[in-house]
């Protein structure tokens, strides 16, 4: 017998939920890793300065705390992310309407380019690989994304 038929096949080890974690551990960093590798040739900022221009893109203008918040980070590690994507003119800072001591960010145009293009290179990556899947293949994916999206909201 070869070491391979040795080894637990997928379908054994998520019978348990303690397997089932692992293997979606595995599989969900996997992806990520691959779709990093997806992004647009052109964009020089870092996955943590894209993923705060994508939370400005779907949520629109914030304080630099709710955007630590929404990034599970530090503010100080925060607004040292907004000061530099203000110094490549993806994002404009500016006071707060009725607390001064606060700063609120917002996405500017060319952020809101940067955005788009990354994410559509990347759709369009996945979506060509979604093509290889089967139609009862695709149907679960459509049912996991959003209990997936869930799971990503937890504490």
């Amino acid at each position: 017998m070869s070491y391979a038929n040795d080894m637990p096949t997928v379908e054994k080890v998520v019978r348990s939920d303690a397997g089932l974690a692992s293997e979606l551990r595995l599989s969900v960093m996997r992806l990520r890793r691959r779709l990093a590798v997806e992004r647009h040739p052109d964009n020089e900022l870092s996955i943590n300065q894209m993923s705060v221009l994508g939370v400005l893109a779907r949520r629109g203008a914030m304080s630099v705390g709710e955007l630590a918040t929404a990034e599970r980070v530090q503010p100080p590690s925060m607004t040292r992310t907004v000061n530099c994507l203000e110094e490549s003119g993806d994002v404009v800072k500016r006071p707060h309407e009725t607390d001064r001591r606060q700063i609120v960010v917002e996405i500017s145009e060319q952020g809101r380019g940067r955005v788009a293009a990354d994410r559509d290179r990347r759709d369009a990556w996945l979506a060509r690989c979604l093509l290889e899947l089967t139609p009862a293949e695709r149907a679960i994916l459509r049912r996991a994304a959003p209990i997936l999206d869930n799971l990503a909201q937890k504490d």
